[in-house]
């Protein structure tokens, strides 16, 4: 039987390193191609680094049919689930494959709905034809939201965010250089709001540029901090307070540094709201002592 290797399917997962694909052939030298290779017809699905080692050194190999495979985007959504599964698989890559597969079952339902919708107004009188493999029927495609997207490929809400971001925005240099964990997803995400030219440039750099590049832009992004005695002011509203304490809360507040508006609202609440109380228990003890 003849194997057919399709480049668009080889390069679907990114490739071993040089290093997991030398330690595979190793493996398999010693000890003989154990796992068979997927085949859809004469397609291969799984297996294009075996396959290739075998055919390198005269190996013999096992294969076997999937027979539930439809249509070009099953072979897809199955090469995805079998490596989102697969724990040397990067947090970066699982959540490209996360948004690949979202992608094919939004493409799927929006192509569910106009079926339907044409049978509704009488368009066609049932299944579009069986010979259009990317075409119903199949199994209902179901809504992914990001947060089941997130849990499938082990990752947060906020991660899966960034990695679309970085998927969408970032230049080649820079997607390379998140894949090869030269740079974080956080810092990735922030550089990929660049200009393309500057993404460029500061991958061109090294790890240490990129990182600079990721502080401008998160700096750039931040919201300036009030001065400690208008915060004071905005959130002691109408009440009373002495000058001298009010210089001692905001040297305070300064002494904190960069800080979140809130949170630096709410400690000044408390410490005058603190001061008060201190004030009617010293008044109660006065009472109390001249009962």
């Amino acid at each position: 039987m003849d194997i057919v290797v399709k480049e668009e399917l080889k390069a679907y997962i990114d490739p071993l390193t040089p290093d997991e694909h030398d330690a595979l052939e190793r493996s398999i030298l010693a000890e003989g191609c154990r796992d068979a290779l997927v085949l859809w017809g004469e397609v291969l699905v799984d297996g294009h680094n075996r396959y290739g080692i075998c055919q390198k050194h005269g190996l013999p190999f096992q294969t076997i049919q999937n027979t539930r495979f439809q249509s070009m985007d099953d072979v897809h959504l199955w090469m995805i689930e079998q490596h989102l599964g697969r724990r040397s698989v990067s947090d970066f890559q699982r959540g490209v494959l996360a948004l690949r597969k979202r992608d094919i079952l939004a493409e799927r339902h929006r192509a569910d709905q106009a079926q339907l919708q044409k049978e509704s107004d009488g368009e066609i009188s049932g299944p579009a034809d069986a010979g259009d493999e990317d075409s119903p029927p199949w199994a209902a495609a179901p809504k992914v939201s990001r947060a089941d997207m997130a849990r499938e490929a082990r990752l947060s809400s906020s991660q899966v965010t960034m990695i679309e971001r970085i998927h969408k925005q970032a230049a080649p240099e820079l997607v390379e250089a998140v894949k090869t964990g030269v740079i974080s997803i956080s810092a990735a995400a922030a550089v990929a709001d660049l200009p393309e030219d500057e993404q460029r440039a500061a991958a061109a750099a090294g790890k240490d540029e990129l990182k600079q590049a990721a502080k401008r832009v998160r700096e750039s992004k931040r919201k300036p901090r009030k001065p400690a005695q208008e915060v004071l002011h905005s959130a002691d509203g109408d009440a009373e307070v002495d000058p001298s304490r009010a210089a001692e809360i905001a040297d305070a507040l300064n002494a904190l540094g960069e800080g979140p508006a809130e949170l630096r609202q709410r400690i000044i609440a408390l410490t005058l709201e603190n001061d008060t109380l201190r004030q009617q228990l010293a008044e109660l003890r006065r009472q109390v002592a001249e009962a």
